[in-house]
């Protein structure tokens, strides 16, 4: 986990020299936020919007190796640049460029993790509403944890409001009540 902390810190002082916006989201945020688990990656939103995206992607690559080949290519298609320290620590970077994740960013703020470092992550609530619309197994033993760490303290208008539409563009409406469920079950 140090190693994993370290990476991020990393990656986050080559996005504060850039003076880009961010946060940390995925494995880092959990930790702070659910039932902490092993992570090995670190999983970051970036804000590029959409058309500009390729000076971030290589400014990133001037600092950090690429796990794949052609990564400017992969980043601009699939908005998503996959990198790894020198120490072997996969990063994922999501380009971000929707309304909804520059909202995430705006409302990230700043924990404290292990070795002193200080490390953006997104808010409880968005990282709920990230993880339902990915909606995967894994994610939703996720959204479990952070339901019952933050009994009483979740604002579920607000991710109601904000994971309606993303539900409704992805053709998945039914996340919705999967989610009520969860709450249901496991709000204390």
């Amino acid at each position: 986990m140090i190693e994993v902390v370290r990476a991020a810190a990393t990656l986050q002082s080559v996005c504060e020299a850039q003076s880009w916006r961010f946060c940390f989201i995925g494995g880092l945020a959990l930790q702070r936020w659910g039932e902490p688990r092993e992570t090995v990656d670190v999983d970051l939103t970036l804000f590029t919007g959409f058309g500009g995206e390729e000076p971030f992607v290589k400014t990133l690559l001037d600092h950090f190796e690429p796990r794949i080949e052609d990564a400017v290519q992969f980043a601009l298609t699939r908005r998503v640049l996959l990198l790894r320290t020198r120490t072997g620590v996969g990063l994922d970077v999501a380009l971000g460029g929707l309304p909804f994740e520059e909202q995430v960013i705006a409302r990230s703020s700043l924990f404290v993790y292990p070795g002193n470092a200080m490390i953006r992550t997104c808010s409880a609530e968005d990282l709920v509403i990230l993880k339902a619309f990915a909606a995967r197994g894994r994610d939703w033993l996720d959204i479990e944890g952070i339901i019952t760490r933050q009994t009483g303290k979740l604002d579920w208008g607000y991710i109601r409001s904000q994971l309606k539409p993303l539900v409704e563009l992805k053709g998945t409406p039914e996340i919705l009540d999967e989610l009520e469920a969860r709450r249901l079950e496991f709000e204390r």
